[in-house]
């Protein structure tokens, strides 16, 4: 696929991505054989985004035999902070990711309508072929939101974490903030304890504990990336993370006032994007 449809040729649904990115010393020698050879050895900032992007349309527009993506779309991304440093990974797990989501439509509300879009026989088939791909078993080191990036993600982040900048021909193509997974797990943590002590009921609570629950299951040095994908064209500078945390402990400190302000800043700046969710 040629590169200026992912640069802007095309509209396509907003997709933010927060993935963990881990060391050579997380997986099995016969597991880190399968990434390496996933792995696109000239793959530069966008590369694996449009590789990603021509599979999905290949899917969708009907030229493959799977609606499911196989095997054949498993890619890895490598990150590596300097010059020196250790290279990180991060398998996109296309395969595992689909089969949950396709197991969360096939037994939730949404049951009838995936049976009217494909037939069951389709949908068995289609999961067969997926299920025999490898390394299904690894935890998913990869989360993404359609339509804007969950204030719950904000969190991990702060303004003077390590900032990359993807932009050509005037634009923004993505953003993406690094932060090690330590510190990651440690800011979602505290945050944890203070909402678990002011508000427990809030939507950002539940979120918030998945969240940390799912940083927790992983070792070693790694690192966090929130990567905002095409919305950063949108909202780029960004002060969500800013918004987000001073929300919070206005909140903590009874400023409800403050805690209101923050909010509607998010609000005004995220809304907008949401509701194309459901424009025609």
């Amino acid at each position: 696929m040629h590169p200026g449809l992912y640069l802007g040729g095309v509209q396509l649904p907003f997709l933010s991505t927060l993935r963990v990115y881990l060391p050579r010393e997380a997986y099995t020698d016969s597991e880190f054989s399968y990434l390496a050879a996933k792995l696109d050895p000239q793959q530069n900032a966008v590369s694996v985004d449009v590789a990603e992007l021509a599979d999905s349309l290949r899917r969708v527009g009907g030229s493959s035999a799977h609606l499911l993506p196989t095997a054949a779309g498993d890619r890895v991304r490598v990150l590596q902070l300097a010059e020196g440093d250790p290279t990180l990974y991060a398998p996109n797990q296309l395969v595992a990711r689909s089969i949950a989501g396709a197991a969360e439509l096939l037994t939730g509300s949404m049951e009838e309508l995936a049976t009217l879009i494909l037939p069951e026989e389709k949908w068995a088939a289609d999961l067969e072929a997926a299920t025999g791909s490898a390394l299904l078993e690894l935890p998913l080191q990869t989360r993404t939101s359609s339509w804007g990036v969950p204030f719950s993600w904000f969190i991990l982040i702060y303004a003077d974490d390590r900032m990359e900048v993807v932009e050509s021909n005037g634009r923004v193509l993505t953003v993406r903030i690094q932060v090690p997974l330590s510190v990651a797990a440690d800011r979602a943590e505290r945050m944890l304890l203070l909402l678990a002590n002011m508000a427990p009921d809030l939507d950002l609570f539940t979120e918030l504990q998945d969240l940390s629950s799912w940083l927790a299951g992983f070792d070693g040095e790694g690192m966090v990336e929130l990567d905002y994908g095409s919305v950063a064209q949108r909202v780029h500078p960004d002060d969500s993370p800013a918004d987000v945390h001073m929300g919070l402990q206005c909140l903590a400190e009874g400023d409800l006032t403050g805690a209101a302000a923050a909010y509607q800043r998010l609000a005004r700046r995220w809304m907008p994007i949401r509701q194309l969710a459901n424009a025609s």
